[in-house]
């Protein structure tokens, strides 16, 4: 996939989705209130016209609903729409998001047809009984389907799943990222489960029939899930919600929404190889860290919690971290000296 993409967002929230899941409230998410037509289409088309792209190239991204489960007539009036600003070259490709049990051959055929590049597939989880508490209407075994068609048929795929849905354990939300990844996808989105108003999640919770997945939460099973995609050579291209003025102005009652929520999972990751570098320190060691410029705040953490956090664990005097030339997501231990500067044991330059 294009590291570089400026993605122009059309949302089509609820339409032809079957069934109603228990986390959903797609008119919430999107901010959009009616289905989207064809105008709609080239009215985003023409407003990201008027904006810079640096030179990356421009997608036409239908999200928010099941596109594919939209009646077939639908579907052409938008990729029509679509495809016509791509021959006039305002725009580069189109990708589409929906559900695995809305794809078969006669739908794929036609995709390829009107120019689609990429397809999303909300799979959320490879558990049945996470899947059956959570409303989905389908199964793991619809999603395996769904994902090896849409790669025979030459399409990008693209998986997205959840963590903290009913039912879920962090042990389902390993087993499911193992077996996304046993899919060969290009890229994968992890969105821990925000509890928005208005959604059947919202009155379960209220009732205590379930149990919130915090930020906490969120940030420690991701700090998990992260590193097995990304050893897979499988990039995450989000994690989390994207922040919206109705969800950050109290649309998300509850739950793992955290505006930054990537750089604290990036900043969890990092603070656990800390730990491994610091084990067998001396207390009372002067300390200093080595991270490469791009990481630096991430090994810090906010309001330097990290590094606080290190001090006290390891009964250090003092624990700095410098820019340091080093891999992405490394860690050097560049110093460690007694109270009196002589190197300590368990460390050095």
């Amino acid at each position: 996939m294009s590291a570089r993409a400026s993605i122009i967002p059309v949302f089509v929230p609820h339409l032809g989705c079957p069934h109603a899941c228990v986390f959903c409230d797609q008119r919430r998410i999107s901010g959009a209130v009616r289905p989207a037509s064809a105008e709609d289409v080239k009215n985003a088309i023409r407003k990201a016209a008027a904006l810079p792209c640096n030179g990356a190239k421009r997608q036409l991204a239908f999200y928010g609903g099941s596109f594919t489960a939209i009646p077939a007539s639908r579907q052409e009036e938008l990729l029509a729409a679509a495809a016509e600003a791509a021959a006039r070259g305002e725009i580069d490709s189109i990708r589409l998001s929906t559900r695995p049990d809305a794809i078969d051959g006669e739908t794929l055929a036609r995709l390829r047809r009107f120019g689609v590049e990429t397809i999303e597939l909300g799979a959320q989880s490879m558990d049945d009984e996470v899947l059956r508490l959570s409303g989905r209407g389908h199964t793991a075994e619809d999603v395996e389907r769904a994902a090896r068609a849409v790669r025979a048929a030459g399409f990008a795929l693209v998986l997205q799943m959840m963590t903290g849905l009913p039912g879920d354990t962090p042990e389902k939300d390993l087993e499911t990222a193992r077996r996304l990844i046993a899919l060969d996808p290009d890229g994968v989105r992890i969105y821990p489960t925000v509890i928005v108003r208005g959604t059947e999640l919202y009155d379960r919770w209220q009732k205590g029939e379930y149990r919130e997945h915090t930020v906490e939460d969120a940030v420690e099973i991701c700090a998990k899930l992260l590193p097995l995609f990304e050893d897979a050579g499988i990039p995450v291209i989000r994690l989390g919600l994207n922040p919206t003025e109705k969800l950050s102005g109290g649309e998300a009652a509850g739950g793992a929404y955290h505006p930054a929520l990537g750089e604290l999972v990036r900043s969890r990751i990092l603070l656990e190889k800390a730990r491994a570098l610091l084990a067998g320190v001396p207390a009372g060691s002067r300390v200093t860290l080595g991270a490469s410029p791009q990481t630096l705040s991430q090994v810090i953490g906010q309001k330097r919690k990290n590094l606080r956090l290190l001090q006290k664990e390891f009964s250090l005097a003092e624990l700095r971290v410098r820019p340091a030339v080093t891999g992405a997501g490394e860690i050097l231990l560049l110093k460690t000296e007694d109270d009196h500067g002589a190197p300590a044991g368990g460390g050095g330059e």
